[in-house]
């Protein structure tokens, strides 16, 4: 019963158009009242301590160091760097946008980030020779959502939180099947541009390429040090956070000297403003859960899955359509916070890798900032674009479902995630 509480409160809730976080709180209160232990002070402490985690540090670290790279230059010369690699090749200026995206992707974390960023170098450059605007908005954007499953990645700080996993194995976790979905959009772009008919490309003289590769150094440095520091137990991913924000106001200032006082002011507000929206949300969430694991609400998954805990991949399959719907309607992160600590109880009982499991599950709800009626990177795509929500998902399309075809391997394949993890972390 407890269950159906929360389920139809959460939905009538959203439904009244109630921000997220507001909703989880009113959730814990209503299961509260149902169950009879009216204490408010609950509540307050449970969102307090749901916050009051090293780990969750990282997720303002990255942030800003996303923020001041954004601001800094780092992205205009990932994105020439990208050219420089795949300009060449007719429809180049798509493969650059997939190869930035997997480049930027190592240092943001973030869709949304990657979309802004990228979209509003890529767009213009793509729409001026010749690409259909909706095509061009619509390929960057479902190339952003590289960025979250590529280590460092914002979502696995938060699930490996949640979830009480090593966010270093996770993000391990998420290299392989980042690439390989870099790697199936170029090859759907390929044959966009055949049917598209686009034959421009993109050329350098050789002094260009040399400063070209000169000023990306310092960027491309960024992510080996992040994640090879992680992996070599240099620094914690919290502490690679730090790293991030540090290495990035040194390279924006004292190399590429685009940053000024002013401008870092800028980026330290906006920054506190998107983390603060974020933290808002995993203290609701924190709130909800302590209510929803008392009411053992994840033993009452448990008996509703129960026909499927022997047969893993019915079981994956029946998460992962639900996933994809719920994707559909809510944000990555209310996602992950909300249904984690539900369903891992469930797949740990049916014998599945969590690591496997949680990479699945982001990759899934990655899925859904770009697929309608609400898909948060998709609302950026419009913007940088300037075109409407129903164009940019005509053109977005295509991508959606290649990324749901890799989606499906990763599901009937898990070895394609495990194994390498357990190469590169070395168990």
């Amino acid at each position: 019963m407890e269950l159906l509480i929360f389920v139809v409160s959460l939905f009538c809730l959203l439904a009244f158009g109630i921000p997220i976080a507001i909703v989880l709180a009113l959730c814990a209160i209503i299961l509260m009242l149902f169950m009879g232990q009216w204490d408010p002070l609950t509540i307050s402490q449970s969102m307090v301590m749901g916050t009051n985690n090293f780990p969750l540090m990282a997720i303002p670290f990255f942030m800003l160091a996303g923020e001041i790279m954004a601001q800094g230059g780092l992205s205009e010369r990932i994105v020439k760097l990208a050219n420089l690699v795949v300009g060449r090749i007719k429809g180049g200026l798509g493969y650059a946008a997939i190869l930035a995206s997997i480049l930027f992707a190592g240092l943001s974390g973030s869709a949304v980030a990657d979309a802004a960023a990228l979209g509003s170098i890529l767009v213009p450059l793509m729409q001026s020779s010749g690409y259909k605007v909706e095509r061009a908005a619509g390929f960057i954007c479902a190339g952003s959502i590289i960025a979250p499953i590529i280590p460092p990645s914002i979502p696995m700080i938060v699930l490996g939180t949640t979830v009480s996993i090593s966010i270093t194995r996770l993000f391990m976790a998420g290299i392989v099947p980042g690439l390989m979905l870099g790697i199936a959009l170029m090859i759907v772009w390929k044959f966009i541009v055949k049917i598209d008919g686009y034959t421009d490309v993109v050329t350098f003289s050789r002094e260009e390429a040399k400063q070209i590769v000169k000023d990306s150094l310092p960027a491309l440095f960024m992510p080996v040090l992040i994640v090879g520091g992680i992996r070599l137990g240099i620094f914690t991913p919290t502490e690679a956070g730090a790293f991030a924000v540090v290495y990035a106001l040194i390279v924006c200032t004292l190399v590429y000297k685009e940053l000024n006082l002013s401008k870092i002011v800028d980026i330290c507000i906006n920054s506190a403003k998107s983390t603060s929206l974020v933290m808002f949300i995993v203290a609701s969430a924190s709130a909800v859960g302590w209510f929803i694991t008392i009411a053992q609400i994840p033993n009452q998954v448990a008996s509703l899955l129960g026909g499927l805990i022997d047969k893993p991949v019915a079981l994956l399959l029946v998460i992962n359509v639900f996933l994809f719907l719920i994707g559909m309607v809510m944000d990555l992160t209310p996602n992950i916070l909300i249904f984690a600590p539900v369903l891992f109880p469930v797949i740990i009982q049916a014998g599945i890798d969590p690591y496997f499991f949680a990479l699945v599950m982001i990759l899934n709800l990655c899925i859904g900032l770009v697929t309608p009626p609400v898909g948060t990177v998709l609302y950026v795509g419009c913007s940088v674009a300037k075109i409407s929500f129903a164009k940019l998902v005509k053109g977005i399309l295509p991508f959606i479902i290649v990324e749901l075809v890799i989606l499906l391997i990763c599901i009937i394949f898990p070895q394609l995630v495990i194994v390498p993890v357990k190469f590169i972390m070395g168990s």
